[in-house]
């Protein structure tokens, strides 16, 4: 492995492979940070382009767009509460508030610091670990998908503003329009009321892009124009002591971030729901989450870099795509006449390791070139809003448009922005409606393959080790918020039936 990494690192050094490198790197940046282009997106154009290049040179082009795009979401989320990529979505729910405080500087350093060390740890574990991550994956089936989906999904409690019942309504709202289209294992239609275009179902990237993008230019315009020629964003990297405070989020989430990677077809962006709602529940003061906390950012931002490096483990060693854009990396290591899986370390070594000490410099230089990037992409915030405000709408309908070539998204999108101006003005939290369109269709359809597979013998859920530990924990997680309120009034009664004795 030492040999192979030092080779790897010799076949990165020269000088086209290393400028290919860079040129990737800022590809990722630009293609994450504009709202609506997505790393995904990237890869898909510039495959046709890799096929005349020299594999090792294609590839390190390809993973580090893969790599980088997944940090530089995180841009715009904080900046304009505008995802560049879906991965950044929950970096949206502290780094926006962070940066309406006037923290944005800061909300940016941590999201950069996180990111980085995400994709370190999640490349480190990714060299070191690939084969035994792999037969441990495989370990995972239906029952154990719904139970961490369920565990996603019971996060409401702690991000539903203090209100649960609002937090259920909005999870219960997120899931039905999960389930709108044809039923994925029968071919039923559901919810379409005989309209064509909602047989595909409402994919998520215009629900989110709507609630949070669309929604925000509408609150910015009803407000009085602001002058936005004075602001500045000075990017801060954590000082020590915050990194201290955020470095146990940062090594939980990039762990669990790994792990949910490694599962075929779950994705970044699950593992940063996922890990952001572990961080709620792990906190001292889980309220504050949505308010404007840097856990808030770390969490996610670490997770998704670590689950983009994680999903690299099933694709390499097994030949199995973790996400929709290693499913792409897939179809190019095939239009190279090159098949992954468990031979591949053996026939393909040398560029395997190149790809792998590629992935860790990229990563690692996100700490280097995301500063000077930022400072550059942050100078939007001196034009007027009534500049940007269109800019922002224009970007978010192209990008939509560009998911499934559909005007019918862009209308779906247009639809959710209202949706999501008016929940706002009600106090009505939008977290839980992400959290039920995100998360939903792998309850359902794993639920579903589950049932199948146990003969709608329900027990299988409780039988099975790891479903059980999660199962629990989520039905712990539903229960505590509930205990711990009743606790406190039967304190505060108790306290104020002493003061009358007294």
């Amino acid at each position: 492995m030492i040999e192979g990494l030092l080779g790897g690192l010799g076949n990165l050094i020269d000088p086209i492979n290393l400028l290919i490198l860079i040129a990737g790197i800022l590809l990722g940046f630009i293609g994450g940070g504009i709202p609506g282009i997505s790393g995904t997106m990237l890869v898909i154009i510039l495959l046709p382009v890799s096929y005349a290049m020299d594999p090792t040179a294609a590839f390190l082009l390809l993973t580090s767009i893969y790599a980088t795009s997944v940090f530089s979401g995180s841009i715009s989320a904080i900046l304009f509460r505008t995802p560049g990529t879906p991965e950044a979505v929950a970096t949206v729910f502290d780094g926006y508030p962070m940066a309406q405080k006037g923290e944005g500087g800061k909300a940016l350093g941590v999201s950069i610091f996180s990111s980085a060390t995400g994709g370190v740890i999640g490349t480190i574990i990714l060299i070191f670990l690939t084969p035994l991550l792999a037969t441990f994956a495989l370990s995972f089936s239906a029952p154990e998908y719904f139970a961490l989906a369920v565990m996603g999904l019971t996060v409401v409690a702690s991000l539903s503003a203090g209100n649960l019942v609002k937090g259920f309504i909005g999870v219960s709202f997120g899931l039905f329009i999960a389930t709108i289209g044809l039923d994925t294992m029968t071919g039923t239609p559901r919810f379409t009321f005989g309209s064509g275009q909602l047989m595909s179902g409402i994919d998520f990237i215009p629900v989110l892009i709507g609630l949070f993008a669309i929604s925000e230019v509408l609150r910015q315009v009803q407000k009085r124009p602001r002058k936005t020629g004075k602001q500045k964003v000075r990017t801060e990297l954590p000082s020590l002591n915050l990194m201290k405070r955020i470095s146990g989020v940062i090594g939980r989430s990039s762990l669990m971030g790994v792990f949910i990677g490694i599962l075929p077809g779950i994705g970044a962006t699950t593992a940063a729901m996922l890990s952001y709602s572990e961080a709620a529940r792990w906190s001292k003061k889980p309220e504050e989450f949505g308010t404007g906390v840097p856990e808030g950012v770390a969490a996610p931002e670490s997770a998704n870099n670590a689950a983009a490096m994680g999903a690299m483990v099933p694709l390499l060693s097994l030949g199995i795509p973790g996400s929709a854009t290693t499913a792409i990396l897939l179809g190019a290591f095939i239009l190279h006449g090159i098949q992954p899986g468990p031979l591949m370390f053996t026939t393909q070594a040398p560029l395997v390791y190149t790809i792998l000490i590629g992935l860790l410099v990229a990563n690692l230089f996100i700490l280097i070139i995301a500063k000077p990037f930022i400072s550059v992409f942050s100078q939007i915030l001196r034009v007027p809003y009534s500049i940007i405000g269109p800019l922002i709408v224009l970007f978010c309908i192209i990008g939509t448009f560009a998911v499934r070539n559909s005007i019918f998204d862009v209308g779906v999108m247009l639809l959710f922005g209202l949706v999501g101006y008016f929940l706002e003005n009600a106090k009505f939290p939008l977290a839980p409606i992400v959290l039920g369109v995100v998360l939903g269709p792998i309850a359902e359809d794993q639920f579903r393959r589950a049932m199948q597979m146990a003969n709608n013998d329900f027990t299988v859920f409780f039988t099975r080790p790891i479903s059980l530990v999660l199962l629990l924990l989520a039905l712990v997680s539903i229960l505590y918020p509930l205990i711990k309120g009743w606790i406190n009034k039967r304190r505060a009664k108790l306290r104020g039936e002493k003061n009358i004795a007294s």
